[in-house]
């Protein structure tokens, strides 16, 4: 099969587009031949190897751990129930394990239990952008944050991949919701239907949010530190970037709690209907072909996109 791969950490000029072995799926898993594969910050920092202290790699590997795509085949020998659930043909969507190549290739073998089926009202290019984003927006909202009808959140990056998602899951769920975005996004932030848009470049936020019950904070740094004075008593800063000090939350009276997104079909699934029923909507930058992901990179790496990055494959 083509795909693309790294041979040692570097730029973007590491990246290589060549042949390479078609993986067989073992028990328990599925073949997907992939139709579209999206760009997230973990794809470079791996490529970099800013991460390779605790997440290591034998290279070659292939990076990308969002796809969609049809199921090619199905492992032998594994679960009666895996082959009853999943047939050839299948459109399916989903976030794979990252310590296993990924998904910038023509082909992936997954675990059964890592996929799902794709929303049908959307193509492979729209959907190859939910998998990661949508999981980690969930699970910080409800999962961590318990985020329920009737509460308020702020967002900050309200305009990025996972932003733009837990914006509509907030709303989805009944809660208000403040979110930061530079000032040329202020509209975007409104159409999504966030309440309080907040333009961090003439505005800090702290000033003009306070006594909120959850913070979905994307930024860490002064960002995460600024934002323990938005929440009211009994409230949640819920961190995508490690684990938030755990001194702080207590002499606040708050708590902080850091997400580690995990593969969940169940999620998708439920995702995949909302996205179905016109409540979830999802937001690209224009697709690249899988020859150039190395462009697409550099494009997620300066940062300041509106939603998601993605590679069409097939």
């Amino acid at each position: 099969m083509k795909a693309v791969r790294i041979h040692e950490y570097g730029g973007p000029e590491v990246l290589r587009y060549e042949d390479a072995p078609c993986p067989v799926p073992g028990k328990g898993e599925v073949l997907v031949r992939i139709h579209a594969a999206a760009i997230n910050p973990l794809d470079w920092k791996i490529r970099a190897g800013h991460v390779k202290n605790w997440l290591r790699y034998t290279l070659p590997m292939i990076p990308g751990w969002d796809f969609s795509g049809v199921i090619e085949s199905v492992g032998l020998g594994g679960e009666t129930s895996v082959s009853e659930q999943w047939k050839p043909g299948d459109e399916v969507y989903g976030r794979p394990e990252i310590s296993r190549d990924g998904a910038y290739a023509e082909f992936i073998a997954v675990r059964a239990s890592e996929v799902a089926l794709k929303p049908k009202s959307i193509d492979h290019v729209h959907a190859a952008a939910i998998p990661l984003t949508g999981l980690t927006a969930w699970q910080a909202l409800f999962d961590t944050a318990g985020l329920r009808a009737g509460q308020s959140v702020l967002i900050h990056a309200a305009a990025g991949g996972v932003g733009i998602f837990a914006v509509q899951l907030a709303k989805w769920a009944g809660a208000w919701v403040a979110g930061t975005a530079s000032g040329r996004n202020q509209e975007f932030l409104r159409e999504l239907g966030v309440d309080q848009p907040v333009n961090y470049e003439d505005t800090r936020f702290e000033d003009v949010v306070r006594d909120v019950d959850v913070v979905v904070d994307a930024l860490a740094g002064e960002i995460r530190e600024r934002s323990w004075q938005t929440l009211k008593r009994g409230g949640v800063l819920v961190t995508l970037l490690g684990q938030p000090p755990v001194e702080e939350g207590i002499a606040r009276g708050v708590r902080g709690a850091g997400v580690m997104v995990t593969a969940n079909a169940a999620q998708l699934t439920e995702i995949a209907r909302l996205v179905d029923s016109g409540k979830l909507k999802v937001f690209l930058e224009p697709a690249f072909p899988l020859t150039e992901a190395g462009k697409a990179q550099e494009l997620s790496e300066i940062g300041h996109v509106r939603g998601k990055i993605v590679l069409r494959v097939a």
